[in-house]
């Protein structure tokens, strides 16, 4: 084998290695004990997470297609969001009843961020929660099983994208002592991040229409950045907390977005 050979297969098999990381971060699936770790290839792991979220958005609209053939629609939904939530351990989730507890209950920065580390769950986490949870599935539940699928993929892409955009442009809230580093994503990790939720949006355009797909665009992004202005100007940045209520509001936005037309 030729050197150029040697070099592609090496690539190849880095880039594998920061999927599996990405994979190894964002859910709960087993991957090898083996695998390195750094914090630069935690950083470079990044550009993965949209196609992480495209995977578990894929489980879900199996599970949603497959209980959709032999239980009602409102089981076969609320089945395929338990098995995203069984798939993630509910990771975004709990980052959003955090935030929420913090952002609503801290009367200060220092406060809010002091609440977010508590594991307790606190009424405003668990309004958001119970919140955020029913609107989904009422909103799956009022569209046909192939938009419902095709919708539950995107919005689990761009969930995932809209993270890996807040860590691009948005300060850490927290001090970054030497045994931590704040989370970020390299130039080439958000082309390659943003590159995937674009195809993604192409499925989702040819599938339901310009006008729909838009309009599901639309409602993601606004959703997310109007959290990402509440946090920021209560925090002055970000934490993984905010990432997980950011990656929330992205999902259900689509959705919401899309449902207005269909």
């Amino acid at each position: 084998m030729t050197a150029l050979g040697f070099w592609g297969i090496g690539v190849l098999r880095q880039e594998w290695q920061l999927f599996l990381l990405a994979v190894q971060f964002l859910t709960r699936l087993p991957v090898p004990q083996e695998l390195p770790y750094s914090d630069d290839l935690a950083i470079r792991s990044a550009r993965y997470y949209p196609l992480v979220g495209l995977g578990v958005g894929g489980v879900g609209a199996g599970v949603l297609l497959t209980a959709g053939l032999v239980l009602s629609w409102p089981v076969a939904v609320l089945l395929s969001m338990g098995a995203t939530l069984l798939l993630t351990g509910a990771f975004h989730e709990d980052g959003l009843a955090d935030a929420a507890d913090g952002l609503w209950g801290g009367a200060t920065p220092e406060r809010a961020l002091e609440i977010m580390r508590d594991s307790r769950l606190g009424t405003y986490g668990a309004v958001a929660l119970a919140m955020m949870l029913s609107l989904k599935a009422a909103i799956l539940m009022a569209l046909s099983p192939t938009d419902a699928t095709v919708l539950l993929i995107a919005g689990h892409t761009l969930g995932r994208m809209a993270c890996v955009h807040v860590i691009a442009t948005t300060q850490y809230a927290r001090d970054v002592g030497t045994k931590f580093v704040a989370p970020r994503v390299t130039a080439d990790g958000y082309r390659v991040a943003f590159a995937t939720s674009l195809a993604v949006v192409v499925m989702v355009t040819l599938w339901i229409g310009g006008v729909a797909a838009g309009s599901a665009v639309v409602v993601c992004v606004a959703l997310a950045q109007l959290f990402r202005l509440i946090f920021v100007r209560k925090l002055g940045g970000y934490t993984g907390d905010c990432l997980g209520g950011v990656q929330q509001l992205a999902e259900v936005g689509l959705y919401l977005g899309a449902a207005a037309w269909l």
